[in-house]
C-alpha cells in the first residue's frame, strides 16, 4: 500500500505502538495502515478412497497441498472449509473439525486448519489441476516438499491420533 485510501496521500513510515508502520502524515486524516495478517482456512479431506491432496493450476507439477480459502464477509472459518471443499472439490461435508491455528509470516495469513469427511467422488474445479488420493499410512509419509506449513498440519493431526473427524 503507498497512498492512504482516505485522502491518497502518499504513506511514510511512524513509529505507532512501538512498531514501525505506514501512516498518513496527512494533518488531520490519522489513517495507519495495521497490516493485519489475512485469515485463511486449510483443509485435510478424507473421502472413503482416502486423503486428498491438491495441486493448484498455477503451482509446479510436483507442489500438492490441502484444500484452503478464504474467508467471505459475515462467513465463520468452519462454513468457509465446508464451503471451499464444495467450491473446490464437489464434495459434502457436513462438519469441520478444528486441528489448529498457525502463522505463514511470509505471506502474512493466519491459518485456520481443520479436518473434514467428505462423501462423494472428487470433481476439481478449475483452481485445480490435479487431485492425489492417499492412504493415512501414504499421508504420514508424504513429502510436502516446500510447504512445510502443510506438513506440521498433517503431523499435528496425526500426532492427536484423529481419525478424520
Amino acid at each position: 500500500m503507498n497512498f492512504c485510501p482516505q485522502c491518497a496521500t502518499p504513506l511514510a513510515p511512524r513509529q505507532v505502538d512501538e512498531l514501525q508502520r505506514l501512516a498518513c502524515p496527512a494533518p488531520g486524516c490519522g489513517f495507519v495502515h495495521w497490516d493485519n495478517p489475512t485469515p485463511v482456512v486449510l483443509g485435510l479431506v478424507e473421502t472413503e478412497a482416502g486423503f486428498i491432496l491438491a495441486r493448484n493450476a498455477l503451482w509446479p507439477p510436483e507442489v500438492f497441498s490441502l484444500i484452503s480459502g478464504f474467508i467471505e464477509r459475515n462467513e465463520t472459518p468452519e462454513q468457509t472449509m465446508l464451503r471451499e471443499t464444495q467450491e473446490e472439490l464437489g464434495l459434502a461435508a457436513s462438519r469441520a473439525d478444528f486441528i489448529g491455528h498457525y502463522t505463514l509470516e511470509k505471506r502474512n495469513q493466519l491459518i485456520i486448519a481443520y479436518a473434514l469427511r467428505a462423501s462423494g467422488t472428487p470433481q476439481p474445479n478449475h483452481e485445480l489441476a490435479e487431485l492425489r488420493l492417499l492412504s493415512r499410512a501414504e499421508l504420514a509419509g508424504y513429502d510436502f516438499g516446500r510447504l512445510a506449513l502443510s506438513a506440521r498440519i498433517v503431523g499435528d493431526w496425526l500426532e492427536r491420533g484423529a481419525h478424520g473427524g
